[in-house]
């Protein structure tokens, strides 16, 4: 029998960064590499784990199951009902989540199944000329879609400039987003800040620029969970995100934006504090952070957790976000 080249699970701090780089997660090695210790993108090691993302581990996992077509969906749409559910039901198996996983993880469509699954969602949630398209759609699904697509090296393409349009447009007064229509911003839409987050500044305009900076102000002026009542969900750390909120989200996506430095983070820093283990490491709470509370939302067809890691177990990828939080909080100050 071969034997495993993952060490076993991390006993102190210490212990983390070579668990991280264990093979048998090529995902968390190869992030592990570039963010926490500074590779280089032409390093031998870093090359070598992200050749090998879509061959073994989470994202091959996903990407076994996709179709010749580029979705997950057993056929393609027949009627009406159908073309509106497509890429999108059930939740959280079809492919628009499966994708955003996957862009997660850094793949491109220099490989060919991500290329084919760009192609999917572009023929069939981006044609201009079609009443089923995302791009007046509600905040949350057009930055999920912009984010997604940009990270799979489509940046430059005119449907999704015209996503960030949108997103610019639905800015909020106070700076915030909202899935409602006429409704001030809420910390709950994060999604149009995370896809601003993935595109290199050199790629910004200056409007970008500026509904960065008041969505940035938004979520700092309420460090990241005051809005209301507590919250709870806010809480507990999940994955996927999909659309779901918790303070990991906020912190991962304002530090990346170059706000890592300001003070205002700090509650939100003790609270991911509080939540790390004795071992270093962070567990995920829930696959699903919230089905039953005053803000979960009911779907017709419920809610199918897609998971990735198990809960309550040590988490590769929520340790690897949140060490990346950390440094970037540490290069700030």
């Amino acid at each position: 029998m071969k034997r495993s080249t993952a060490p076993a699970l991390p006993r102190r701090e210490a212990d983390v960064i070579p668990w991280l780089l264990g093979e048998d997660q090529p995902v968390a090695r190869y992030f592990a590499l570039v963010d926490l210790l500074g590779r280089r993108a032409s390093d031998p090691e870093v090359r070598a784990a992200r050749s090998r993302i879509p061959r073994t581990g989470w994202a091959f996992d996903q990407l076994r199951q996709v179709g010749p077509k580029g979705f997950w969906e057993p056929r393609e749409p027949r009627n009406l009902k159908e073309w509106i559910d497509f890429l999108y039901y059930p939740k959280y198996g079809s492919t628009n989540w499966r994708a955003l996983v996957l862009s997660d993880f850094g793949l491109d469509a220099s490989d060919p199944k991500v290329r084919s699954i760009a192609e999917a969602v572009f023929g069939y949630k981006l044609r201009l000329g079609s009443p089923f398209n995302f791009f007046h759609e509600e905040a949350c699904v057009v930055g999920n879609t912009a984010r997604m697509l940009t990270r799979f090296g489509y940046s430059d393409d005119s449907r999704v400039r015209k996503l960030y349009d949108w997103l610019i447009e639905d800015q909020r007064k106070d700076g915030g987003w909202d899935c409602s229509q006429g409704t001030p911003g809420t910390l709950d839409v994060w999604e149009p800040l995370a896809a601003f987050a993935s595109l290199p500044k050199g790629k910004r305009s200056a409007k970008m620029d500026e509904a960065i900076s008041r969505g940035a102000e938004f979520y700092l002026k309420r460090q990241l969970f005051k809005e209301g009542p507590r919250y709870d969900p806010w809480f507990r750390l999940h994955y996927p995100n999909h659309y779901y909120y918790d303070i990991l989200v906020g912190l991962d996506v304002l530090t990346q934006l170059g706000f890592a430095g300001d003070r205002r983070l700090r509650p939100a820093l003790r609270i991911l504090a509080d939540k790390r283990r004795r071992d270093g490491t962070w567990w995920i709470d829930r696959a699903h952070p919230d089905v039953k509370g005053p803000k979960a939302v009911q779907y017709r067809k419920g809610v199918r957790p897609l998971v990735i890691e198990e809960p309550g177990r040590p988490s590769k990828w929520l340790t690897l976000r949140a060490l990346r939080v950390l440094k970037r909080v540490e290069d700030a100050t």
